[in-house]
């Protein structure tokens, strides 16, 4: 007896699509802390890279300058693209495919192709 492939009504459904979001890797931390040594002459002044969960998942970093005593900048992963957020305004700046290009952005202390190897 031949089985149907078309879900029943009111049967949970059952999806083999999964959504690909940009993640943080130890790349983007070590970049992400030369970026703000290299930085802290311009008004670079603190980071804070939050996870969502137990699992490590990033949900955003935040980045202090010099000017605010509030997080000037929100930097989080949205599909495969990095956005870039002004966190005082609440007001999106842009959306970079390279998470080093988000960071170049808000200050250019290190050029943009300058990665690192995970």
């Amino acid at each position: 007896m031949a089985t149907s492939m078309t879900p029943k009504a009111g049967a949970p459904s059952i999806s083999n699509v999964v959504p690909l979001r940009a993640s943080f890797l130890p790349r983007h931390r070590e970049y992400l802390m030369r970026w703000l040594e290299a930085g802290s002459c311009m008004g670079l002044c603190d980071i804070d890279v939050s996870s969502r969960s137990e699992n490590g998942a990033i949900e955003h970093v935040l980045i202090w300058v010099r000017e605010n005593a509030d997080p000037a900048y929100l930097l989080r992963p949205e599909g495969m693209k990095w956005v870039l957020i002004d966190n005082l305004r609440d007001h999106r700046l842009g959306a970079y495919q390279r998470f080093e290009a988000a960071l170049y952005a808000i200050r250019p202390v290190l050029p943009c192709g300058a990665t690192v190897a995970a």
